[in-house]
């Protein structure tokens, strides 16, 4: 199969592992008892890694040092403190494996060429976390693409960007199992830390907020945290979005993007949840990953964040991707609801100067439509 900018498009069916993980857990009659100690995913982690765990020491008063034994291929046995071994595991993982994408232009590779094209260790993490794999585009003097899902939006990443956006999911794990101190949660810090963000005090924020992930993480887990009412859990939510977005500014990304992901979960469902998937879309612009920024920020807009935050970002992801009639849309609509001309000025020009006239004549021929996209009057004006 060819796409439309000549390069051959190979489905990945044969490739994939979705459900090898389930497979593996339903053969192992001590799973449920390993999974429970260390986490079903850390469980997928060591088997990933090649790591035989033989046994586990729980102290039931402070379950990260609980002691697990395991060995690795033929090594001796070895021993460590439940948290120091999820650690080492998440390390081992992390370590950096360069793509092999030699001879691509001429070969016509196997499913196994494919899976060292990609990784076979990012083919198995893949599913864990709800990434599927669907094509692997090549050729046409590009680099190879993977075209993933995630989780209802479809985009294409280069290798190293998928492989990144499966580290930060492995990272994320790993900072979900830290265990953490009694907190009480007080709303009342989140209109402060709404105020500290508009007057560009990151730091204050974090002061505030940054003891928050940790125990929220736990609290959604619980029949407690689910009763939550509507309100409170936006409320949550929101709290996440904003420390995020200090993270942001004190381009600490990982960080951000981690909290920002809590957020949603919280706000799923609730008012809140467009401006987070908008904040977390962000996060992605700032780091470059305007592949995945695409798909959070049209989320963003579905669920009705305001057009004048999400389209210009929009259209700098269409631009820098080079789909400048998408981006020349976007401004159109951006204008349309009233972002400052000055604000989309020099990235207007760059689109006019690529599409020339022929952007001009279409939309002198093709008017815009009404103004679905342009926010309400009750509104604040563009920031």
């Amino acid at each position: 199969m060819e796409a439309n900018d000549g390069r051959r498009i190979l489905r990945l069916d044969g490739v994939r592992a979705d459900g090898w993980f389930e497979q593996f857990a339903t053969g192992l009659p001590s799973f449920r008892e390993l999974a429970d100690v260390l986490g079903e995913r850390f469980v997928a982690f060591s088997v990933i890694a090649g790591v035989q765990v033989t046994g586990i020491t729980v102290d039931r008063r402070s379950p990260d040092a609980s002691l697990v034994d395991f060995r690795v291929g033929d090594e001796a046995e070895q021993r460590l403190s439940l948290g120091e071994f999820r650690r080492r595991l998440v390390a081992a993982l992390l370590a950096d494996e360069p793509p092999d994408v030699s001879g691509l232009e001429q070969e016509a590779p196997s499913p196994e060429r494919i899976q060292e094209i990609i990784g076979i260790r990012y083919v198995l993490l893949a599913p864990l976390f709800g990434i599927g794999l669907r094509e692997l585009r090549l050729g046409a003097g590009r680099p190879p693409g993977i075209v993933v899902d995630l989780g209802g939006t479809a985009d294409e990443l280069a290798i190293e960007e998928f492989r990144e956006l499966v580290r930060e999911r492995v990272r994320g794990e790993l900072a979900r199992s830290r265990p953490s101190s009694p907190f009480a949660i007080d709303l009342g810090a989140v209109p402060q830390a709404e105020r500290a963000l508009a007057a560009r005090e990151p730091r204050r924020v974090v002061e505030l907020l940054g003891a928050w992930p940790g125990p929220l993480s736990l609290l959604l887990r619980t029949p407690e945290g689910q009763q939550l009412s509507v309100e409170v859990k936006a409320t949550l939510g929101r709290a996440l979005g904003l420390l995020g977005a200090a993270y942001v500014a004190l381009e600490r990304h990982d960080w951000a993007e981690e909290v920002t992901r809590l957020g949603i979960q919280w706000a799923q469902e609730t008012p809140a949840a467009a401006e987070l998937y908008r904040r977390l879309g962000e996060a992605f612009v700032a780091r470059g990953r305007l592949g995945e920024a695409l798909g959070l920020l049209r989320r963003a807009q579905t669920l009705g964040a305001d057009p004048r935050d999400t389209l210009p970002l929009l259209a700098r992801c269409f631009a820098e991707r080079g789909k400048w009639v998408a981006a020349a849309a976007c401004v159109d609509r951006a204008l349309e609801a009233g972002v400052a001309p000055e604000r989309l000025s020099e990235l207007r020009a760059r689109i006019e100067a690529t599409l020339g006239d022929r952007w001009r004549r279409f939309r002198a021929a093709v008017p815009l439509a009404p103004r679905a996209l342009a926010a309400p009057a009750s509104t604040p004006p563009s920031r």
